[in-house]
C-alpha cells in the first residue's frame, strides 16, 4: 500500500558570481545599475502528494518555506556600492525576507498540479468541516483610542478558494460572533484550518492581530470539538513576536464524512429516497464535473470554456483556444444545505476571444439538468446535446454526496 505523501526538507543555498548590468538614459542623464555576487539561503518544505503507481508518482507538487529566506547581493548605483550602507542593508535584507514570508511562509502553500483530474489521483472532497468563529479575549489595541476592530479570516490549507470571514466588530477587545462556516475537506490527515485576525481599517491596510492553525487530524469524525488558541504573529517558532500576548480565539469544529453509501445505492437508485424517509434528510455536497465538449462551433471564434450555474453561484473552466473538441476535465462543488430535488443545474459552452472589447463572447450552446435523478441515483454521467447548437454535445458527471 502506497503512503500519503513523501516530505521533503532540503537547505538550499545557491551563490552566483555573475553581474547584471542597465544602462539606462533619462534625457541626457546616463543611469548605470549594477546586480552582483547574488546568494539565496532557503529551508523549504517539498510535499509530493498523492503517491500514485504511474509516472511522475505523485499528483501535486506542495512547496511552502519553513524559515524566512536569506537573500544577499552588491547593488551599484552610478558606480557606488548602495549596500555598503549598514542601515539600508539591514533594512533591504528584512524587507525582502519580509514580503516572501507573507507569500510563503508555512503553513501557506504553493500547490502545483502534476497530474490532471483525468489521472484519478487528485484529491477528492471527503467530507464537511463546520467551523463556529465564538469569540475572542483581549486582543490588542490597535487604534488611537484603546480598541480595535476585529474581524477574522480563514481557509483550509491546499485549496485556491476565496478566504471566508466573519463580520467586523466595532472598537472590541473581547469580540463575540458566534457565526458558522462551512469548507469542503480532500484530506484530513494533512490539511490544517489556517484562521487570522485583522484589525479592520477604512483607508489603509488592515492591521494583522494574529493567526494559529488548527490539524482536522486532531478531530473525531461526528464528534464537536472545542478550541482555544493563542494568537501568535506568525508560525515561525524562532520568530521573537511570537512571545507577545496577542490575546485568545475560541472556535468548535466538527468534521462530518460522507456517507458511505454516497458511492452505491441499493440497486434500484433510492438510498437518498430512503434517508428522506427515514428523516434523515440533509444537506451535502454536489459535484460537477464538467469533462469535455465536441463538435461546438462558434460563428467568430472558437475558443471554449464552459460555464456552471447553480442557485445564482458562477464558476468557469478554463479556456481552450482554437478547438471545436475542448477537454476541460475540471470539477466544481456547490454546497447545500437539502437535496437539490427540484433543483436545475445549468451549464453553457461559451466562446472568448482576446483583445477586442467588442463581440469578445459568443454562446455556443448550453444544457439544463434535472438534479432529482443525481439526488435519487447519487450519480449521473452522461452526454447531453447543447440547446441552440447544430451538433454539439458536453459529456458531464455529477455526485450527490451527504453528510
Amino acid at each position: 500500500m502506497l503512503e500519503k505523501e513523501l516530505v521533503i526538507e532540503p537547505v538550499i543555498r545557491w551563490a552566483s558570481t555573475s553581474n547584471v548590468t542597465v544602462n539606462a538614459k533619462v534625457h541626457s542623464f546616463k543611469v548605470t545599475v549594477q546586480l552582483e555576487d547574488l546568494h539565496i539561503m532557503l529551508k523549504p518544505r517539498v510535499t509530493l502528494k498523492s503517491l500514485v503507481p504511474s509516472f511522475p508518482c505523485f499528483a501535486n507538487l506542495c512547496v511552502s518555506l519553513m524559515e524566512k529566506p536569506r537573500i544577499d547581493f552588491g547593488f551599484k548605483l552610478l558606480g557606488g556600492d548602495v549596500m555598503a550602507i549598514p542601515v539600508l542593508y539591514q533594512y533591504v535584507q528584512d524587507q525582502i525576507s519580509k514580503q516572501i514570508s507573507i507569500l510563503y511562509h508555512w503553513p501557506k502553500v504553493i500547490q502545483i498540479p502534476i497530474l490532471d483530474g483525468a489521472s484519478g489521483a487528485t484529491k477528492k472532497p471527503v467530507g464537511i468541516l463546520h467551523v463556529k468563529v465564538i469569540k475572542a479575549l483581549n486582543l490588542l489595541k490597535m487604534d488611537f483610542l484603546g480598541k480595535s476592530d476585529p474581524y477574522v479570516k480563514m481557509r483550509l490549507s491546499g485549496e485556491r478558494l476565496p478566504w471566508k470571514k466573519t463580520s467586523v466588530k466595532m472598537s472590541n477587545l473581547n469580540p463575540e460572533w458566534n457565526e458558522h462556516f462551512r469548507f469542503i475537506v480532500k484530506d484530513p490527515d494533512t490539511q490544517v484550518l489556517e484562521l487570522h485576525m485583522f484589525d479592520w481599517e477604512k483607508v489603509k491596510m488592515h492591521d494583522k492581530l494574529g493567526m494559529q492553525v488548527i490539524p482536522l487530524r486532531l478531530l473525531t469524525p461526528y464528534e464537536s470539538k472545542l478550541f482555544t488558541l493563542d494568537l501568535v504573529r506568525s508560525m515561525n517558532p524562532n520568530d521573537p513576536q511570537n512571545k507577545k500576548n496577542r490575546g485568545k480565539l475560541i472556535v468548535e469544529l466538527t468534521f462530518d464524512p460522507f456517507r458511505e453509501d454516497n458511492m452505491s445505492s441499493d440497486g434500484e437508485g433510492n438510498a437518498s429516497v430512503r434517508r428522506e424517509a427515514d428523516g434523515e434528510c440533509s444537506g451535502g455536497v454536489l459535484l460537477v464535473s464538467v469533462e469535455n465538449a465536441e463538435d461546438v462551433e462558434g460563428k467568430r471564434h472558437t475558443n471554449p470554456y464552459a460555464e456552471v450555474l447553480f442557485r445564482g453561484e458562477r464558476k468557469k473552466t478554463k479556456v481552450i483556444r482554437k478547438t471545436r473538441d475542448p477537454r476541460w476535465s475540471e470539477e466544481f462543488q456547490f454546497m447545500v444545505d437539502e437535496p437539490p430535488v427540484e433543483d436545475k443545474i445549468h451549464i453553457e459552452v461559451k466562446s472568448k476571444r482576446r483583445g477586442l472589447p467588442f463581440r469578445n463572447k459568443e454562446s455556443l450552446g448550453h444544457v439544463n439538468i434535472n438534479l432529482v435523478d443525481v439526488v435519487n441515483n447519487g450519480r449521473i454521467n452522461e452526454k447531453y446535446h447543447l440547446i441552440n447548437s447544430r451538433n454539439g454535445m458536453i459529456h458531464v458527471e455529477i455526485k450527490w454526496n451527504t453528510v
